[in-house]
């Protein structure tokens, strides 16, 4: 599987790329572009792992014990084959029958909209509404969601509706309004919780738990330059500085100024408890990650993943003692 899996990543990779961020990463530690090159290639036949990998996890300063403990994007593809069985991914990958099967946790108008879809059933859902947030019906990192406001559509739902199918809109929702403590870390997102749960041969329950934090954005994904700190799982604390995908660090947010260390996030116990609870719904989905808001009236899902990424759990400032997180998926599973 390894060799089969470093043999496809070689035919898809992006050389431009990876030779660009030998620069990015030359500045950072002051070793030769060809040196890093020549690590990258190595730690991809031994690790599976990626350039983006290489350069998240800092795995150029990391020894070979290090890195044994990293998750990367070919072990992290491994975990899902073994967990998740393909035939039920879609109650997680289509947005609509997520919304369905978990409606009391979502807890929130939505509206699938599709050629069916009329002006006068979108003005009703409206009407409901100060906000809505526009997606496509499958999809992550935040791609092809948008954000209306009541003055967008206010007499103009014929107009809205054609502009949501020329955006290839799969679903509307209703925009989360988030507890106020979320909002003093950044007001211009909705800042989630991304819990990973895990039914394995070994132990079930949660991997692991990180805050994203938005940076100016409508998302908060690190992938629209959002910001990510691990979480203690059993006080709701934040442990670590905020970090981007950039290889920033924050101790407070830029914006805001609030401390992201010591950050308790409310309604912590009800939120791990909604997490376990879906967890046993789909039972053939056994890696899950539940990305999950914060509302004055306590938490609710956004989403759930069923190919949760690799990436947010091993920026290296959340570790640094080099040690990754793959210990605490052996508590759970075997053979990793």
């Amino acid at each position: 599987m390894k060799l089969s899996y470093v043999a496809k990543r070689i035919v898809k990779m992006d050389y431009k790329r990876m030779w660009d961020t030998t620069k990015i990463l030359k500045a950072r530690s002051g070793k030769s572009r060809a040196w890093l090159l020549c690590d990258m290639l190595a730690c991809a036949v031994k690790y599976n792992a990626g350039y983006m990998d290489y350069k998240i996890a800092a795995m150029y300063s990391l020894t070979d014990a290090q890195r044994r403990t990293v998750i990367t994007r070919g072990i992290s593809n491994e975990i899902v084959r073994r967990m998740n069985d393909k035939a039920y991914w879609h109650f997680f990958d289509d947005k609509t029958q997520f919304d369905k099967l978990f409606a009391a946790q979502v807890n929130r108008e939505w509206m699938k909209i599709d050629d069916s879809t009329t002006a006068e059933q979108l003005e009703s859902m409206l009407s409901k509404c100060e906000d809505i947030i526009a997606k496509p019906l499958e999809g992550s990192s935040g791609v092809g969601i948008s954000k209306y406001h009541s003055a967008d559509w206010a007499g103009k739902a014929a107009e809205l509706l054609e502009t949501l199918r020329k955006n290839e809109t799969g679903i509307i929702e209703d925009v989360v309004k988030q507890h106020h403590l979320m909002s003093s870390l950044c007001p211009t997102s909705v800042n989630t919780i991304r819990i990973a749960t895990l039914i394995g041969d070994k132990a079930e329950g949660i991997v692991y738990a990180f805050l994203r934090i938005g940076n100016g954005k409508v998302m908060d994904n690190v992938d629209c330059g959002g910001m990510a700190a691990r979480v203690d799982l059993e006080s709701g604390k934040l442990l670590t500085v905020g970090a981007d995908k950039a290889g920033n660090t924050y101790e407070k947010h830029p914006m805001t100024g609030t401390p992201i260390i010591g950050f308790t996030i409310p309604y912590w116990e009800e939120a791990k408890k909604m997490a376990l609870d879906a967890m046993k719904v789909v039972p053939q989905v056994r890696f899950v990650a539940w990305d999950i808001a914060i509302t004055e009236n306590g938490p609710v899902f956004i989403e759930g993943n069923s190919f949760p990424s690799h990436a947010i759990p091993q920026f290296a400032a959340h570790y640094p003692d080099g040690i990754g997180i793959m210990p605490e998926f052996r508590k759970f599973i075997s053979n990793i």
